[in-house]
């Protein structure tokens, strides 16, 4: 799908509601990153695991932190409760690797066996698409992602989070994404009212610049939630790919007016003011 151009309302849309649309946004394409960012363990060396970039982690740790981890790793791993892993994806969530926590959330996952735990590891999986800077881990994290949503599912067949989830992998990284329409299609004919659902049909029509249906896709949002002030932001974004000035004020004005935090307000109006005195 065609890459839609980065507008200021875009970056506007990031810092205000990150967490809000956490996993839901579609993520921006792996470009090219400083040999810095790349670990020595390439795609092929991983075999579609995360251990060989987890064990190079590990030995990057203060003796501190690393006598600490191996305590809890091993505490972990000898316990047979089912969130045992927990304190170690503390860990990993402290030392700000959200796809090494991922990992002990799956193996949580694995003790409990609930479709609930599989669909919360591979929620960890995609958020951490986000923040990982190896793109030689993307493709793994994908992988890991979809196989815990197909568990999720394989358990619970009405996990309709998990399938929409599963549908969005599936197109962002490549792997049968007609498939993934496909699966959105089914839940659309059962829950057509899911603003999930809404939402990541509607960002999937950003991406591919189809805009009316993106904005219709909002406004369903709109329709099922008013309080999802957010589609606001997100329709402003849309009018202002395609050079419609005055319904991106128009949207952003909504915006304004609707949130509680002071921190969005600001921002908004500010660049309210610049769109006006363009």
């Amino acid at each position: 799908m065609t890459k839609a151009r980065k507008t200021q309302i875009g970056l506007l849309i990031t810092t205000v509601v990150l967490f809000v649309l956490l996993f839901l946004v579609p993520k921006k394409p792996s470009g090219t990153k400083e040999s810095s960012n790349q670990s020595p363990v390439t795609v092929n060396q991983a075999g579609g695991n995360l251990e060989p970039f987890i064990d190079i982690a590990t030995k990057s740790l203060k003796t501190s932190e690393k006598t600490s981890y191996d305590l809890l790793l091993q505490i972990a791993k000898k316990s047979i409760n089912d969130t045992a892993y927990l304190t170690v994806v503390q860990f990993w969530d402290k030392q700000k690797k959200p796809d090494f926590a991922a990992y002990f959330m799956e193996k949580i996952a694995e003790k409990a066996n609930t479709s609930s735990a599989y669909s919360k590891a591979g929620d960890r999986y995609y958020y951490a698409i986000r923040f990982v800077k190896d793109n030689n881990e993307i493709p793994i994290l994908y992988k890991k992602a979809i196989g815990c949503y197909q568990k999720a599912i394989a358990i619970d067949k009405h996990q309709i989070d998990a399938k929409i989830q599963l549908a969005a992998c599936l197109v962002e990284s490549g792997d049968n994404p007609m498939n993934g329409i496909a699966l959105l299609r089914e839940v659309e004919q059962t829950d057509s009212n899911n603003v999930k659902l809404q939402l990541t049909f509607a960002f999937f029509s950003v991406k591919s610049q189809q805009w009316n249906k993106a904005i219709k896709r909002f406004e369903h949002v709109l329709r099922i939630d008013p309080t999802y002030i957010e589609a606001y932001l997100h329709l402003a974004d849309v009018y202002e790919q395609q050079g419609q000035t005055v319904k991106t004020i128009e949207m952003l004005e909504i915006y304004a007016k609707a949130t509680e935090d002071a921190m969005a307000k600001q921002e908004v109006l500010k660049y309210i003011k610049q769109l006006k005195n363009k």
